[in-house]
């Protein structure tokens, strides 16, 4: 959500901003409206006055025995009072059409963030660890003979379609050791405090995060209006909703293993083989809730966590900052991680981590009250990835794969696992 103040003062600047990300510009509706509306608000208040004027006469003319203008005073307060209502409902009208349309627009990328038009013009600011040679042909994951019984794709489309998987055994254990590991590490290491939330959500809520209204066909909705989460974003970042925190409430940091769901609208034809798109996943999401002078420094930190995780299992990631064209819809700057995975010879997304600004704050009315006094102010608000517990399953079956067939899993799993260090061509911890 944007400031209308700020784009009434500068709608050059707020044209341009959009401009960057490919965007039209805006501007010129934003202000139409905002003129209409203002305009019937004055009327309003306007005509209210002279209904006021007209109701203190009112008694004066009953008193002087003058019945005619009595009478035309009364026509007059009754014509007003009609006239402010129907005034007042247009300019509601009139917010609404201006909020509506101001729910529609991206945010601004910060200043910092490189031009471009596509993934081709993100920029990568760091790479850690080599990729491993091999001394065989390396396979996708779900072509490793040491999760062809754990990694069922067949039956899991018998049960709900394309899209989903079944993961039993060896396979599924790793997975949940990967959450866990996950979880402990940003708790224990990060300071993030862990919570646990629903995955059914009010309408209001996807409003608040920016899922909706331009978004909702990438999501599911259930018959009674409520929505699957598509990431524990918009459970955790929606605690502040409406809300006035103390300043020394901040930083805030939350981490949640969540179910999360996405339609995948528009996917159509893109990585149909294996698991690495799916309708239903699991994610370890990280958010932040800061004050504005400090949600610059917290992306970094947010950044670093989620590379944290990376390293401690030993897998080779690059990070990318996406350029304006790439960003998501809330997000003022990006950095995305990828992982490298072997089978497909590339780096592949397993983390995004964006600062968002003011801009879902504004959708949602989460400010703080400075310890200095003040008015209040609108929080900034951080979210990302750490990580999302599938693709880093995919990589760490890639990347520990072995020519006959089974699977070295990381040092760091070991414990959540019983002592169990591989996964045997046969598909049994050992």
């Amino acid at each position: 959500m944007h400031d209308i103040k700020a784009i009434r003062e500068n709608p050059a600047a707020f044209d341009a901003a959009l401009a960057r990300r490919g965007d039209d510009p805006m501007s010129g509706a934003v202000l139409t409206l905002d003129e209409e509306r203002r305009a019937k608000i004055l009327a309003a208040e306007t005509a209210q006055a002279e209904q006021n004027k007209a109701s203190k006469s009112v008694g004066a003319a009953k008193a002087s025995g003058d019945e005619a203008e009595f009478e035309r005073l009364r026509a007059l307060v009754a014509e007003k009072k009609a006239e402010v209502a129907a005034l007042t409902e247009e300019a509601k009208a009139m917010d609404a059409a201006l909020n509506d349309l101001l729910l529609t627009i991206p945010n601004l990328p910060a200043d910092d963030v490189p031009q471009g038009a596509d993934e081709a013009d993100n920029v990568e600011i760091r790479r850690w660890g080599t990729p491993r040679e091999f001394t065989f042909k390396p396979r996708e994951h779900y072509e490793l003979p040491a999760v062809q019984d754990g990694m069922d794709f067949e039956t899991a489309a018998k049960l709900s379609g394309s899209r989903f998987v079944l993961l039993s055994g060896a396979v599924a254990r790793v997975h949940r050791a990967l959450a866990q590991f996950m979880i402990n590490t940003h708790v224990d290491e990060n300071g993030l405090t862990e919570a646990i939330t629903p995955v059914l959500v009010r309408e209001e809520m996807m409003y608040g995060t920016g899922q909706l209204p331009k978004f909702g066909e990438d999501s599911y909705q259930t018959n009674d209006g409520w929505w699957l989460i598509p990431t524990a974003e918009v459970t955790l970042t929606n605690i502040v909703n409406n809300v006035t925190v103390a300043e020394d409430y901040m930083p805030r940091r939350y981490v949640a293993h969540t179910q999360c769901f996405r339609s995948e609208a528009g996917s159509a034809g893109r990585d149909t083989s294996g698991m690495l798109r799916q309708h239903q996943f699991e994610k370890v999401e990280m958010v932040s809730i800061t004050r504005p002078e400090d949600s610059d420094a917290e992306h970094q930190r947010m950044t670093d966590c989620a590379q944290g995780i990376l390293e401690k299992l030993g897998l080779p990631y690059r990070t990318v900052v996406l350029c304006t064209g790439d960003m998501g819809f809330g997000a003022r700057r990006t950095h995305d991680i990828e992982v490298w995975l072997p089978g497909q010879d590339t780096y592949r997304e397993i983390s995004s981590v964006s600062t968002c600004g003011d801009f879902q704050a504004r959708r949602m009315n989460a400010r703080f009250k400075p310890g200095e006094g003040g008015k209040p102010q609108y929080v900034h608000t951080l979210n990302g990835s750490g990580l999302a517990v599938g693709r880093c399953l995919i990589a760490v079956l890639e990347n520990g794969q072995q020519e006959d067939g089974s699977v070295t899993l990381p040092e760091v799993l070991h414990p959540y696992l019983g002592g169990k260090t591989r996964i045997t061509a046969e598909g049994v911890l050992a």
